[in-house]
């Protein structure tokens, strides 16, 4: 299998502050890789490194089998990058920040303009491209913003929290959107802090805690590598919550997890769903869900980690080493 992007003992420190700690990473052509992991925990650093943006202290990679240290023009002319937030131009309209894109990417005004209208209508942008970025909003912001990162037909593409700050909607619009570039043959590096949106869009998953790596593997994977399956148990009645804790803690050997109503207990014992509803039959208590399921991507990050998934590491640091050139 080829890999589009190869890195190994990535570090990058700053003083005291190690935002990589050896970090190895492998992305197959034609395939999403999801870097999860909360803020501070270097999957913005590793972008950036991998980007040419910044330089590593240790290690090294390769984008297309070019290497990032030695020779950055060429991987470069083979990568698109979408930051965390929105780079188009507010002042101008869709057609014109592609335009723009375009000419500084040596194309002649006519293939320009050509290559404006292909994105607009790939990204369903088309009725507003003459519109002033300020009318959009966030999700065609978002949609434009990915636009502009495949001006240059790049074959591999780095995702930076791509959907932070959107509602659920525009959320999915761009999922919409990656999905179809995928099957257009690109390669993603998705970094992000929604477990839903790894779990939506990548083939596998990395997971980055205080610059390290700390396990990888498919989403199922690493659901099925953190304890099985998890019991769920929602009552109809509120007022029976604490009783079906108290049942479930009885016969679990488990503290329930309580989350809007629905109490989650680690499932060891495969009969144990059966006893569950013996119990809650001879009790009269009917609930309006009951089964079995693969822990939640959440569940596997903080049985990974120890800690929630948005949770608050290092501050974020700005110092940055000049690009390579």
């Amino acid at each position: 299998m080829g890999y589009a992007i190869r890195a190994e003992g990535l570090v990058k420190k700053y003083g005291d502050f190690t935002a990589l700690d050896g970090v190895d990473l492998e992305v197959p052509a034609g395939k999403v890789v999801g870097v999860l992991g909360p803020n501070g925990a270097g999957k913005t650093t590793t972008v950036r490194i991998l980007a040419t943006l910044l330089r590593p202290d240790a290690g090294h990679a390769t984008i297309g089998g070019h290497d990032i240290a030695t020779d950055p023009v060429r991987v470069r002319q083979l990568i698109g990058l979408t930051g965390q937030f929105a780079s188009v131009d507010e002042t101008l309209s869709g057609t014109e920040n592609l335009v723009l894109i375009g000419r500084l990417l040596g194309l002649s005004r006519r293939d320009a303009k050509a290559r404006a209208a292909e994105l607009l209508e790939d990204f369903s942008l088309t009725e507003a491209a003459r519109k002033s970025i300020a009318t959009f909003s966030g999700g065609m912001r978002r949609r434009l913003d990915l636009a502009a990162s495949l001006v240059g037909r790049p074959q591999v593409l780095f995702l930076d929290e791509p959907t932070t700050g959107l509602d659920p909607h525009a959320r999915q619009e761009v999922w919409k959107v990656i999905r179809q570039l995928v099957a257009d043959g690109s390669t993603v590096l998705l970094t992000t802090q929604y477990l839903e949106e790894a779990d939506q869009l990548a083939d596998s998953i990395t997971v980055f805690d205080k610059g390290r790596k700390v396990a990888e593997g498919r989403p199922g994977e690493l659901k099925r590598r953190v304890g099985g399956q998890i019991l769920q148990v929602r009552p109809a009645m509120a007022a029976d919550v604490p009783q079906v804790a108290h049942l479930l803690a009885e016969l679990s050997g488990h503290s329930p997890a309580q989350d809007s109503g629905v109490l989650t207990v680690p499932a060891d014992d495969p009969l144990l769903v059966a006893a569950v509803a013996r119990r809650l039959d001879g009790a009269g208590i009917t609930a309006d869900e009951l089964g079995l399921r693969l822990p939640s991507l959440d569940e596997v990050f903080l049985a990974l980690t120890g800690h929630a998934p948005a949770a608050e590491e290092q501050p974020v640091v700005t110092e940055d080493q000049p690009a390579a050139v």
